[in-house]
């Protein structure tokens, strides 16, 4: 995050935040090597300590190695460090409450004790889940043109996600979006997140010049900061997918962030026309366009839910081949997200009715890390439709939930169904429709298939009328 406004933390012979070494043992964890730095913390590389037994978060971590967030409070005034306890406790809360494979999942968070090392002592540390890099670093490696549509979908899904679960990221920009080894993109650094209560929540008069929209650096501050609404996060999407498809050039001109924000303050007020770069293809540069509408009022029907449903209609064919990201290296790719995408088959509606032979089928969910869990944690949860012809959003989807492993029995199929792919860049548009248990409502759901490994030989659904 960077500040509107000056801020303290807790400096090492640098400058910047305390360092740790190599070995250093934070709670269950011991340090790697740090892979980040920022005002407020840092994030090391973290492994379970030898000879602690993997108790606690460290058993609980499917990863070999997850990021430890270090928010140190030592020498810092009372202001600065209610700031950075809120700020933990924000991340805290949308980890516990809204959980998706699309949010960088948080595993555990402490207050570390180090009467040892006084700058460290009391610090607050997130564990959370290792990335293998970021977008920043994809950008600066130079993002091959075939992978820029799935990275999009996948941010823009994380985003919908978000906002529908009532919270504003408040800090979307590519350093804070993360590309998994697996192949997955996920949002992170939510220490900035807020809120909604109805239309808007408030937040500290904080944010990167870069990302934010012009009626921030109007909003006046009161006494629980600045008003925020999930426009704000829209024109930060349109900034970013700007800069994925221009290979990092921001869409407003100026040598510094301060005089970017200036330019964007001069296009907000109508006295200057928004200049895309030509590199940004037309159907992106429409998106970003709507992104970026000057106000908030024109930016409103734009919301992230829409521009997931244009992305899912525009997209078609078969995937791209699928690369690997790996760490410690700056070539990447991202599989795409769980978003549909181009036109359906035609499907055979002439089958039998209810009475024809049910079939199994096991759930697969390719999160490489959730194929391992028994614990049925709500982030490796799946979602089952309530009707496959409509778009996969949470308004369509079932209360009931099924992980990794758990067998359905299935009765009828559909192949003309909302078009999904998987995190392994699988795509289908057949659905199962799969039997709940008696006490489920409703009794009956759909299963995308792109969700089950299964061929079960079940016969199509014969359409309502003949029923």
């Amino acid at each position: 995050m960077t500040p509107l406004h000056a801020r303290g933390a807790t400096p090492g012979p640098d400058g910047l935040p305390e360092r740790l070494p190599p070995g250093r043992r934070v709670g269950e964890w011991e340090v790697v090597e740090r892979i980040g730095t920022g005002g407020w913390s840092t994030v090391y590389a973290a492994r379970p300590a030898p000879g602690h037994g993997r108790s606690g978060s460290a058993a609980r971590s499917p990863a070999a190695e997850v990021a430890l967030k270090i928010m140190p409070t030592a020498g810092l005034a009372p202001l600065q460090a209610r700031r950075i306890a809120e700020s933990a406790h924000r991340e805290v809360e949308l980890g516990r409450r809204a959980g998706h494979p699309r949010l960088i999942g948080l595993l555990d968070s402490f207050a570390l004790s180090a009467p040892d090392h006084p700058p460290l002592d009391g610090a607050l540390v997130l564990v959370m889940e290792r990335a293998a890099g970021s977008l920043r670093e994809l950008l600066d490696a130079g993002a091959a043109e075939a992978d820029r549509d799935r990275i999009a979908a996948g941010i823009c899904e994380g985003l919908a996600h978000l906002h529908r679960a009532g919270w504003v990221h408040a800090d979307l920009k590519p350093e804070n979006v993360l590309l998994g080894e697996d192949g997955s993109v996920k949002l992170s650094d939510f220490g900035l997140a807020t809120e909604l209560t109805g239309t808007h929540g408030y937040a500290p008069p904080l944010g990167t010049l870069d990302y934010l929209p012009p009626e921030r650096r109007r909003a006046p501050l009161g006494e629980l900061g600045v008003q925020v609404r999930a426009s704000a996060d829209i024109w930060a999407l349109g900034i970013v997918l700007h800069e994925l498809f221009a290979s990092g050039a921001a869409p407003f001109p100026g040598a510094t962030p301060l005089a970017r924000s200036a330019a964007a303050q001069e296009y907000g007020a109508g006295r200057a026309p928004l200049r895309l770069d030509p590199a940004v293809p037309p159907f992106w540069r429409a998106v970003v366009a709507d992104c970026l509408s000057p106000t908030h009022a024109a930016r409103a029907p734009h919301t992230a839910e829409s521009l997931l449903a244009r992305i899912a209609a525009r997209r078609g064919g078969p995937a791209a081949p699928r690369r690997t990201l790996r760490r410690g290296t700056r070539a990447a790719v991202l599989a795409a997200a769980l978003c549909g995408t181009g036109a359906a088959l035609s499907a055979d509606t002439t089958g039998p009715g209810p009475g024809a032979p049910a079939d199994t089928v096991r759930v697969f969910n390719a999160e490489r890390g959730c194929q391992e869990r028994t614990d049925h944690d709500r982030h490796c949860s799946l979602g089952l439709a309530v009707d496959p012809h409509r778009p996969y959003t949470a308004e369509n989807v079932v209360r009931t939930r099924v992980w990794h492993g758990d067998l359905l029995t299935a009765d009828c199929r559909v192949d003309d169904g909302q078009p999904i792919v998987d995190e392994e860049d699988l795509r289908s548009t057949r659905w199962f429709r799969v039997r709940l248990s008696h006490a489920s409502v409703p009794p009956e759901a759909w299963l995308p298939a792109v969700r089950t490994r299964d061929s079960p030989a079940v016969p199509p659904c014969r359409p309502p009328a003949a029923r």
